[in-house]
C-alpha cells in the first residue's frame, strides 16, 4: 500500500502572513484549507504531528461515505430520498436537547446540531457526491448497509444501505484534498508548520487574532506511530481567522471516562481499546473552551463493541474493529444470547452497548462458523483492505469473490489473541473460557441457544429476529452475492470450523464538541459568535457540536468532516 503523503521535512511558518490559520492537518483542515486556497487566500496549517501524518485519523479509515439516492443506490434498486434520510437521522440522533428554539442563551445544546444535520443530509442529497466526484473521488458500485436498525421506523437505523465504500479507502479521501493543497503550498498560498503544538488562542478585545505554543523536537516516526514531545521552542502567529479541526477525544481514555453516560449505557468500560492513533488526544477542547468558547454534547461519543487487539499494532492499544455482516451469533459475557434487534450484528451499535455492559463485563462474544466469517467479516481501517486501497481490481475479485475470507480477516484467525477456533463446541468454549475476563461459560447453556436458533433454519421464515433480519437483507442481490451467508445451521459440521471471537469495547469517535453556527464559527455561553474562531471536524462533533446526536447512521464521520471543513473554509473566503 503506498502513501500518498510521504514523510518529509518540516515546514517553518517563517515570515508567512497567512490570512488564516488552521489548527490541524485532518481531513476537516485539508478541506476548509482547500477551499481557502481556492479563494485565493494564504493559509499556515499547524500540526503537532509531521507531514508524514497529513490526512490524519482519517487516512486509517474505510473512506466510508453516506449519499443520498446515489447513483449507485439507484443502479441496485434501492428508493432512498431526502425525506427518509432525513427521518433515519432524527430517529438516530434523537435530539432532546433544544432548548427554547432560538439562537439565544436558552436555545438547548441540540438547537444547533440539528440545523447542522438538517444542512448535511440536505449536502448528501444534492451536492456531496458531485463535489467528490469533481476532485476525482470515486465509489465501489455496490452500497453498503451500516447501522441496520433498532426495529422501528422511526427509530434508529438506515432504512436502506447508504454506505458507500471509497475505491482507494480513506487514503484516496485524504489525496484528492491533499494533492490541491499541497501545489497551493508550492504555489506560495498554503504553509505548513508541522510539529507546531498549539497551547493557547490569542485573542484582543474579545476576538481570537492568534495562537501560540510549543515547537516539538523532529520526529522521523512512520505514519500513526507515537511521536516524541519535546519542546525545543515556543511560536506566536497571527492571522484573521483560527479554525480548529483537531480531531476528539478517542484516544484519551482518561476524558472518555469522565464524560461517559454511564446513567445511559451503563458501566465505563475498565477495558478499552483504541481505534485512533495516540494524537487523537483532545488537547484543543479545553484549550479552546477556555478562551470562551461553548462545549456542548460532552457525554456523546462513538465506542463500538466489535473491537479486536491489531495483532500487528502500529499505535498503542491499537484496535480494529470488525464490520459484521448479520449472522454471527451473540452473547454477552455471561454466555446470554443478546436480545432484539441489537442483538444482530451491524444493526444498532449502542443497543448492543446497552445490553453487553448491563451483564456487568466490558465484553461480549461472537460464535460463527467458517462459512459465515468469509462472506461476512471486514475488517475496519485502510491498512486491513490493501485490495481496495491500492484499487487493484483483479486483487480485489480474488480476495472477495473467491472461496475463502480476505487475507487480514484470516490473518487474524491466525494470529489474533481473541479468536478461538474449533471442531466442536465442547472445545470451543474450553477456547472461550481460556479468554475470558469475567465468568466461565457453560457449554450446555449455549448449545440449548444455538440449537434453538438452528431450529429456525428449516425454513424460509422464522420468528426469530436475527434470522429474519437475514432474510431481509438477502432479498437485496448486492448482500446476497457479496455480504451475507445463506442462513445455514451454526453447529452444522459442513460450514465448520467452529469460531468465537472475544469482542472489547473500541473507543472511535467524539459525537459532541465545540458549538458552532451553520457559518461554523464558534460561539459563546449567551449564543454569540466569537470574532475570528472556527471549528470545524470531530472537535465541533463534526458539525454545531453534535450533528449525530446519540447515534450515527456510519458513513457519516469523513462526511461531516468534508462537510464542516468546506462550511468553514467558505465562511472565512466570505466573511475575508
Amino acid at each position: 500500500m503506498t502513501d500518498p503523503t510521504p514523510a518529509a521535512g518540516t515546514t517553518q511558518p517563517g515570515d508567512f502572513a497567512p490570512d488564516a490559520i488552521v489548527v490541524g492537518a485532518g481531513l476537516a483542515g485539508l478541506v476548509a484549507t482547500y477551499e481557502l486556497a481556492q479563494a485565493g487566500k494564504r493559509v499556515l496549517v499547524l500540526d503537532q504531528e509531521s507531514r508524514a501524518n497529513l490526512g490524519g485519523q482519517a487516512w486509517w479509515s474505510l473512506g466510508g461515505l453516506l449519499f443520498v439516492d446515489s447513483a449507485q443506490q439507484r443502479r441496485t434498486g434501492i428508493k432512498d430520498s431526502y425525506d427518509l434520510a432525513v427521518q433515519d437521522w432524527m430517529g438516530s440522533a434523537q435530539f432532546d436537547r433544544l432548548g427554547d428554539g432560538t439562537d439565544g442563551p436558552e436555545r438547548g445544546e441540540d438547537h444547533w446540531p440539528r440545523r447542522w444535520a438538517e444542512a448535511y443530509v440536505r449536502f448528501a442529497h444534492t451536492e456531496k457526491q458531485a463535489y467528490l466526484n469533481a476532485l476525482g473521488l470515486k465509489s465501489l458500485p455496490f452500497v453498503g448497509w451500516a447501522e441496520r436498525g433498532d426495529g422501528r421506523a422511526q427509530g434508529h437505523g438506515n432504512s436502506v444501505p447508504r454506505f458507500h465504500l471509497t475505491w482507494g479507502t480513506g487514503p484516496e479521501v485524504v489525496r484528492v484534498f491533499a494533492e490541491p493543497v499541497l501545489a497551493a503550498e508550492r504555489d506560495g498560498l498554503v504553509r505548513f508548520g508541522f510539529r507546531h503544538r498549539v497551547d493557547d488562542l490569542v485573542t484582543e478585545d474579545g476576538a481570537v487574532v492568534g495562537v501560540r505554543g510549543s515547537r516539538l523536537a523532529e520526529d522521523g516516526g512512520e505514519r500513526g506511530v507515537r511521536s516524541n514531545r519535546d519542546v525545543v521552542g515556543d511560536f506566536e502567529l497571527r492571522a484573521a481567522a483560527v479554525v480548529v479541526s483537531s480531531g476528539g477525544i478517542g484516544h484519551n481514555f482518561e476524558l472518555m471516562r469522565r464524560n461517559w453516560p454511564t446513567e445511559r449505557m451503563g458501566a465505563v468500560p475498565e477495558h478499552l481499546i483504541a481505534g485512533v492513533p495516540d494524537y487523537v488526544d483532545g488537547r484543543m477542547l479545553g484549550i479552546t473552551e477556555s478562551t470562551g468558547a461553548s462545549v456542548v454534547n460532552r457525554d456523546r461519543m462513538w465506542a463500538y463493541t466489535e473491537g479486536i487487539h491489531n495483532w500487528d499494532p502500529v499505535w498503542s492499544d491499537h484496535a480494529i474493529r470488525i464490520l459484521p455482516g448479520p449472522s454471527s451469533m451473540w452473547f454477552d459475557a455471561n454466555g446470554k444470547r443478546l436480545e432484539g434487534m441489537s442483538g444482530v450484528p451491524g444493526a444498532d451499535t449502542n443497543g448492543a452497548m446497552k445490553q453487553i455492559l448491563a451483564a456487568g463485563h466490558d465484553y461480549s462474544w461472537f460464535v460463527l462458523t467458517q462459512s459465515i466469517i468469509e462472506k461476512e467479516f471486514g475488517l475496519s481501517g485502510s491498512e486491513q483492505n490493501p485490495d481496495i486501497t491500492g484499487k487493484d481490481v483483479r486483487f480485489l475479485l480474488k480476495s472477495r469473490v473467491a472461496k475463502g475470507a480476505p487475507g487480514p480477516v484470516e490473518a487474524f484467525k491466525e494470529h489474533g489473541v481473541d479468536f478461538v477456533v474449533a471442531d466442536d463446541l465442547d472445545a470451543l468454549v474450553t477456547g472461550m473460557n481460556d479468554l475470558a475476563r469475567g465468568p466461565k461459560l457453560d457449554v450446555d447453556d449455549l448449545r440449548r441457544q444455538i440449537e434453538a436458533r438452528d431450529r429456525e433454519v428449516g425454513n424460509p421464515f422464522s420468528k426469530d429476529v436475527q434470522l429474519m433480519a437475514i432474510a431481509n437483507a438477502r432479498n437485496l442481490v448486492t448482500e446476497k452475492v457479496i455480504r451475507v451467508a445463506k442462513p445455514h445451521r451454526i453447529l452444522d459440521p459442513e460450514h465448520g470450523p467452529l469460531i468465537a471471537v472475544r469482542l472489547n469495547i473500541l473507543s472511535r469517535k467524539t459525537l459532541g464538541g465545540l458549538e458552532t453556527n451553520l457559518d461554523a464559527q464558534c460561539l459563546r455561553a449567551d449564543g454569540t459568535p466569537i470574532p475570528g474562531l472556527y471549528a470545524a471536524g470531530e472537535v465541533a462533533g463534526f458539525g454545531g457540536g453534535g450533528v449525530h446526536g446519540y447515534n450515527a447512521l456510519e458513513g457519516t464521520f469523513l462526511g461531516g468532516c468534508i462537510f464542516s471543513g468546506r462550511t468553514a473554509g467558505r465562511a472565512i473566503a466570505r466573511n475575508l
